[in-house]
């Protein structure tokens, strides 16, 4: 049986990141994410992730509040898309995420639990490895927001070339469709548009760059 990662504190982080005070203490909406995490046995590796996430937006002087993790070796129908809050030390969203189809068709889920991973142009498939958030501006699709991706790895150096960025897709849901996988693009990674709306400011008001880690 499948557990279910919930969206969880969305005003609460928000304002959290706007520069209100957090509470001092966790809240149950957190310990029940905990717990669900721990039970599909994911939260102590996304917690060892955080720590080395931590510790390289440290030392680049990106965002030390939050990051993005979102391990591809999860399969696409459930929510592994995270934000990881290092100071609350927890999940404070979680999100359905689409990648790259490869070739098979695109909106399709063919590869949902084994995706194929290319920094190649044309390849049609997401690439692995720590991205830069860059600059916010339009796109085509979904809320017509998009946030370019600087890749910082030998992994995927070519994101800037291939226009790999990341946005919002009316095509993905906003909660889990196990066993169906969520729908793949051309390689971007790509939430729904609700989930993006709640993201976007979060991103937005961010004084310094953004860790977004695409890893399996």
């Amino acid at each position: 049986m499948q557990i279910h990662i919930r969206n969880i504190i969305p005003f609460l982080f928000l304002t959290y990141l706007l520069g209100c005070s957090a509470p001092a203490t966790k809240s149950k909406a957190i310990e029940n994410t905990n717990l669900n995490n721990n039970l599909r046995g994911e939260f102590g590796a996304t917690k060892l992730k955080a720590i080395d996430a931590y510790q390289f937006c440290l030392s680049q002087k990106f965002n030390t509040q939050f990051c993005i993790l979102i391990n591809m070796g999860v399969h696409s129908g459930l929510k592994r898309f995270l934000v990881w809050d290092f100071k609350l030390d927890t999940i404070v969203y979680s999100f359905l995420v689409g990648h790259g189809c490869g070739n098979y068709p695109w909106n399709s889920d063919f590869t949902k639990e084994n995706p194929t991973f290319s920094n190649e142009d044309g390849s049609h498939c997401s690439s692995l490895g720590k991205y830069k958030i860059g600059e916010r501006a339009y796109s085509d699709w979904g809320v017509h927001i998009k946030y370019v991706l600087h890749g910082l790895e030998s992994t995927n150096s070519n994101a800037i070339k291939r226009y790999i960025v990341f946005h919002s897709w009316e095509q993905v849901p906003d909660e889990e469709i196990y066993p169906n996988g969520t729908p793949e693009g051309w390689g971007c990674p790509t939430i729904s548009n609700n989930s993006f709306e709640i993201l976007d400011p979060i991103i937005k008001s961010s004084n310094k760059p953004v860790l977004f880690w695409m890893y399996n």
